[in-house]
């Protein structure tokens, strides 16, 4: 697997992603660096597999968000695909000196995923919150 970090042209894909799994394209320009500021992990023969956002802060803290993965790729690696995303992105928040990451999700198997690779789970649920403002 190849994990690279995200470009423009990855966006017309995550948005395809994003429909497909019946969850509203997220704009770009709500997602850090206007979209690109994220990790894509890639099969061997480069076909994308899965992507993260990563929300970097003035703290120690980085926002870690937006998973979402290639829906017509069902092959065996994907499980791994996924766990590399999560792992990729945390050496490069701690390559950058940040000390804590944090996720919000509802998906079973991401957040059994977060557990196996060591995440406090908090067992009570929380709500996304948004507002868009006018401008």
């Amino acid at each position: 697997m190849n994990i690279r970090k995200l470009t423009e042209a990855d966006y017309t894909a995550l948005e395809k992603w994003w429909k497909a799994w019946n969850w509203p394209p997220i704009e770009k320009d709500f997602l850090p660096e206007n979209g690109t500021g994220g990790l894509m992990v890639q099969s061997k023969d480069g076909t994308p597999i899965v992507a993260g956002f990563l929300y970097m802060t003035n703290s120690k803290a980085v926002l870690l968000e937006w998973i979402i993965s290639n829906p017509e790729y069902r092959e065996a690696d994907r499980d791994a695909a996924i766990t590399a995303l999560i792992i990729g992105c945390e050496n490069l928040v701690a390559s950058v000196g940040k000390k804590y990451m944090f996720t919000i999700g509802r998906n079973k198997h991401l957040i059994k995923k977060h557990k196996d690779l060591g995440w406090h789970v908090d067992e009570k649920p929380s709500y996304e919150i948004i507002k868009k403002l006018k401008n």
